[in-house]
């Protein structure tokens, strides 16, 4: 574990494995820890980089809240990168991470091999960007006049989706029962409850307007690969991958599970990522 100043905040990151770097990226009100399992999958083949982002657990900020850009973010991941990687690195983001990892791909191209980016909700690019629009207006308007808990609902309400925002790393016995959780899980999902108020706060606004410069990808080196859970079809972030990727002139490759499904899919994840991210 280590801590790196930037400005504005100081993050919080994880190192495992050797090899590579591959940098995972989360989203939403994850942290490092929502990654462990998967990258605990990956770290006999890469060194694997988690890291809490800004505002978030235990990566504070140096003052107050404000409203977060994707692009403050992506130069969060950027200088992650040069203090723990020697040259360009494979880079996964799973939702609000993989939008970060899209602008860290337009931003420094140089410190990126190749990027999955799972399910980005890119809402700007979907026909419906006007509703979305006013989704994000209504969430601001709700948060201001009643907190998370509304701003929360009024969101989760217009995404429609069930279980994206759950942790899917709690473990099952043989038989396939849960087994009680961890005090680290515990800890864990302590975490993610403070960091709700930040994420529907001071995320949303910014990020579901976010604007992704899609000709600087197109023109770029870096192999970008949108991808999506077989079991998210229709969602807003699943639609947003397939929106990208015919914007960039791909297809979309379809992973395990829904939009969390790193969790509960960890190995099929872990293999998926392998094959994307070649071991010279």
């Amino acid at each position: 574990m280590g801590t790196l100043d930037v400005p504005g905040a100081t993050l919080h990151y994880e190192v495992r494995g050797s090899g590579p770097v591959l940098l995972l990226i989360c989203g939403g009100i994850y942290d490092a820890a929502g990654y462990a399992g998967l990258a605990d999958l990956l770290a006999g083949r890469y060194t694997v980089v988690t890291y809490d982002r800004r505002g978030n657990s235990r990566s504070p900020l140096d003052g107050p809240p404000e409203r977060q850009r994707v692009e403050t973010h992506a130069d969060d991941a950027s200088r992650l990168l040069a203090e723990v990687a020697d040259g360009p690195a494979f880079v996964f983001g799973n939702s609000s991470g993989a939008q970060i990892g899209l602008e860290l791909a337009a931003r420094h191209p140089e410190q990126v091999r190749a990027l999955v980016a799972h399910e980005p909700p890119l809402l700007t690019l979907l026909p419906d960007a006007d509703h979305w629009e006013t989704v994000m207006a209504d969430v601001e308007r709700a948060y201001r006049d009643g907190g998370a808990g509304p701003a929360m609902g009024t969101f989760g309400a217009a995404l429609g989706m069930g279980g994206g925002e759950e942790d899917g790393s709690a473990e099952e016995g043989p038989a396939g029962e849960q087994e009680p959780p961890s005090p680290e899980m515990l800890e864990m999902f302590a975490r993610f409850e403070r960091n709700t108020d930040f994420f529907v706060g001071y995320e949303v606004p910014g990020f579901g307007r976010y604007e992704l410069d899609v000709e600087a990808l197109r023109a770029s080196s870096v192999r970008i690969v949108p991808a999506a859970g077989e079991e998210s079809a229709g969602e807003p972030p699943h639609r947003a991958a397939l929106e990208l990727a015919g914007r960039l002139g791909t297809s979309a490759e379809t992973y395990p599970g829904d939009h969390g499904g790193f969790g509960p899919h960890a190995a099929a994840f872990a293999a998926r990522l392998a094959e994307t991210f070649p071991v010279e």
